[in-house]
């Protein structure tokens, strides 16, 4: 096993900063030394197989994307990243775990599901990853194997109040899933729209002639993602469950959560990119098609309405507990264009899982949060809340060497051709500029990402069993 020693970086971690220097023997990391420290009398950087610099540099845990869905069939047609091209989009930006979503179907066994998404992963992932399972159809059956998912090294699951016909659960089923998460310390997930109501939506406005992507935000409002949301909390406080809702974008949706944790209740919520920085007006009321770059599941919320500026101050407050990004990508050609005079058969989603450090990063420059809130939301909370803390999250003795040398100095732009390596034919992030620069990544003391060069492997990365949540209060 080969020895690392990363020199003169600041280490940040979500309690603070310090100029330390960084050891790493084999997958794991040794010691966390005052700068030009000797071990046992030893020059460390002559005996060490590797020095790498980072003076004037963070030096940060690997971040930890636990929303992502590669390989996923949606609509029709399945996310354009696979498992391989996903984790190294993922690698250059600075992520080194993800956890995916395995997808039980209707009339399908969890665990024969949860054995199809092994079959995509495995031997194809250049960082580390984690499955959440997908309940898809409640039933008997499912309930049942859902006792045995923590023995799968799986401690949460998730549930959909949207997409009636494919995903959608009734109350009574989240009832019953909530009664068998609380028995056993799954952590409930929840995608928070009202389902059969946007559908009434959709409709309508599709029989007023509104086809264009832009009635896809006017369709999902967010009255209900709000009343999704507080029904999601209610279910929870009845049975007892923690619950943890994705992709927030309403600022009413944050205040259900944020009264809830309030009151006591182990509710949580993640907010994504997308909702920080992009908005209805400005990107799916794009001229023509355009706007279908942009169609997400929850939508884009106006940038009039402030939704932006109150996800901003949860995340500042912890009223929201972290960011992922719901990575769903789909190309235009032969996938998006599938909703060419009809918004409601787009595919929803956005590809992201290679610009969610650097995006968050920007809100460091632009003093929307500290530094060391950008690693807490980026990498320490997901590991506490899914299980992962203190082999993954942190710069300790014992964690895995996955670590990142970020370069507040250098300069990143965001786009097709720039950096941009997701499997997708465009880039939702187009022209974006960042005021810093993912310089060196590291996955269990693999040297993975260097520069601008790429030394990982599909082959690298290994299935992560996960422990319950180490964030309940």
């Amino acid at each position: 096993m080969s020895t690392i020693l990363i020199t003169g970086g600041t280490v940040v971690g979500s309690a603070g900063r310090t100029e330390a220097d960084v050891l790493i023997d084999g997958e794991k990391i040794a010691a966390v030394l005052a700068p030009g420290s000797t071990l046992l009398g030893t020059d460390l950087k002559s005996s060490v197989d590797t020095v790498l610099d980072a003076g004037g540099k963070y030096v940060i845990p690997g971040g930890i994307d636990a929303h992502t869905h590669m390989q996923m069939p949606f609509g029709g047609t399945e996310a354009s990243d696979t498992f391989e091209t996903g984790t190294r989009a993922a690698a250059w930006g600075g992520t080194t775990t993800i956890v995916d979503f395995a997808i039980q179907k209707y009339g399908e066994r969890v665990m024969d599901a949860l054995q199809s998404w092994h079959d995509k992963a495995d031997g194809q992932c250049a960082i580390d990853y984690g499955f959440h399972q997908i309940i898809g159809d409640v039933n008997d059956d499912s309930l049942k194997a859902m006792e045995g998912l923590m023995g799968e090294g799986i401690s949460s699951y998730k549930m959909f109040m949207a997409y009636p016909g494919v995903f959608y659960s009734d109350d009574a089923q989240i009832y019953k899933a909530m009664r068998v998460g609380a028995d056993t310390g799954l952590m409930t997930m929840m995608h928070a729209e009202n389902g059969p109501a946007i559908d009434a939506m959709v409709a309508e406005l599709l029989a007023q002639g509104k086809t264009d992507p832009y009635y896809h935000g006017v369709a999902r409002a967010w009255q209900m993602e709000e009343e999704a949301t507080h029904r999601a909390i209610m279910l929870a406080n009845l049975t007892g469950a923690p619950l943890y809702v994705v992709h927030v974008s309403a600022k009413q949706a944050v205040a259900q959560l944020a009264a809830a944790r309030h009151a006591g209740q182990n509710v949580f919520g993640e907010t994504c990119p997308q909702y920080l920085y992009l908005s209805l007006e400005e990107q799916l009321e794009a001229p023509g098609f355009e706007g279908a770059k942009w169609v997400c599941s929850t939508p884009l919320r106006a940038r009039a309405e402030q939704h932006q500026d109150q996800l901003w101050q949860a995340l500042r407050t912890n009223d929201l507990q972290m960011v992922s990004t719901d990575h769903c990508p789909f190309c235009m050609k032969g996938q998006k264009d599938m909703g060419v005079g009809d918004f409601s058969k787009i595919p929803n989603g956005i590809g992201g899982v290679e610009h969610r450090m650097d995006l968050m990063y920007q809100g460091v420059v632009a003093g929307k949060i500290t530094l060391e809130r950008w690693v807490e939301i980026t990498s320490t909370t997901p590991a506490r809340m899914f299980g992962m803390y203190g082999r993954k999250g942190v710069i300790t003795p014992g964690a895995d060497a996955d670590v990142v040398i970020y370069n507040p100095s250098g300069h990143t732009s965001i786009g097709l051709g720039k950096t941009h390596h997701m499997n997708m034919d465009y880039s939702a992030w187009e022209g974006f500029e960042i005021d810093g620069h993912v310089d060196t990544v590291l996955s269990r003391g693999r040297i993975i990402v260097d520069g601008n060069q790429y030394l990982g492997s599909k082959t690298h990365g290994r299935y992560l069993r996960r422990d319950p949540s180490q964030y309940l209060i």
